[in-house]
């Protein structure tokens, strides 16, 4: 059954960035649930960090962190649980979507909410934050490793090279995110290590994938979402470089730059999604490079105070605000009307 989900697969069925492969959509309770839909966890988690940087930046409401913080928990434990009963009761459905040569990149987003979700959690319990923390990074190595090992052991078709492909080097690039607020000392090797192989493997990724996007055909519709993805590494890439070199030179500098230079291009490109692409789960693939934008934004105005630099920061806040909201409303009442299926695809 592997191999006739792993090889030959039309470009339509390359489906949805956020979805199991049909052939598997049957097997067991919540079958249908994606693996990234953690991406929600870790949309709303980056929101409440920017909110942290605009309460100490600008004096905003600190109760909004603290509101998209527990939003973000109360994700983690509603997905994780419900991906656990797809797990327990249709494993099948969970290996199709691993050995998916798409899909299965997203299974980066569990490691890279176990990487984020300490920060809300640590205003409970620091040492329970620091083991997620640490359970998420060596899952987050070892999940880089087998993808990486995947690539380069089985023949890939350039059809399959879409935004997903650069999660599981984006998940590298998250390791050292958390660890200021976590109060972690003595593991420099380690984040420079996570932040150097995952920035070294994203740039030849995002040059594939850019490859894809102007010589084969164009994203379907329900992959149109990923496109924001491509932002990712270098959003998060700045927060990172700054947490590890502990300044902001001029290489995290340029990572800004570039942020704020491709979130243009993406924007001009989704401006119409909204039309083209009714609200489906795999909007939640917006979230988190936005939010972490955003934070890189605000990050960026505390060290070069100006009118550009805030404008851009109080921009992208509002307008990231008012995305995830919306698409936390929708997708809660479609959660308690019972229609979640209905998001999928």
């Amino acid at each position: 059954m592997s191999s006739e989900i792993r090889i030959p697969i039309a470009p339509d069925e390359t489906i949805q960035a956020y979805g199991t492969p049909t052939t598997a959509t049957r097997e067991g309770t919540l079958s249908y649930l994606p693996v990234a839909l953690f991406g929600a966890v870790m949309g709303l988690t980056g929101l409440s960090s920017a909110w942290k940087f605009a309460d100490s930046l600008y004096g905003l409401p600190s109760w909004m962190a603290s509101f998209f913080a527990s939003l973000s928990i109360m994700a983690f434990v509603l997905v994780g649980i419900g991906y656990a009963i797809k797990a327990v009761t249709g494993f099948k459905a969970v290996k199709a979507e691993f050995q998916h040569p798409v899909a299965g990149n997203l299974f980066g987003t569990l490691f890279i909410s176990l990487l984020l979700i300490p920060i809300p959690v640590c205003a409970y319990s620091l040492n329970a934050a620091r083991w997620i923390w640490a359970v998420g990074t060596l899952g987050m190595i070892l999940f880089s490793w087998v993808i990486i090992s995947r690539w380069l052991g089985q023949q890939q078709q350039p059809a399959h090279a879409t935004p997903a492909w650069i999660i599981p080097m984006v998940g590298l690039i998250n390791i050292p995110i958390a660890v200021p607020t976590l109060q972690i000392h003595g593991q420099d090797e380690l984040l420079m290590f996570s932040l150097a192989i995952g920035l070294f493997f994203a740039v030849p990724l995002f040059t594939l994938v850019m490859s894809r996007l102007i010589f084969e055909k164009p994203l379907i519709v329900s992959l149109q979402p990923s496109l924001m993805i491509l932002v990712a590494p270098f959003a998060v890439g700045f927060s990172a470089y700054v947490n590890v070199v502990g300044e902001v030179d001029r290489f995290a500098t340029a990572l800004y730059m570039l942020t704020i230079f491709l979130l243009t291009v993406m924007i001009g490109r989704l401006r119409y999604l909204a039309i083209t692409c009714p609200f489906r789960l795999a909007w939640w693939s917006v979230s988190f490079p936005l939010a972490s934008a955003s934070v890189c934004a605000l990050r960026y105005a505390q060290h070069s105070p100006n009118l550009f630099t805030h404008s851009v920061a109080i921009v992208l806040l509002a307008g990231v605000t008012l995305l995830l909201t919306a698409m936390s409303v929708k997708t809660i009442a479609s959660l308690l009307q019972g229609h979640l299926k209905l998001l999928i695809g």
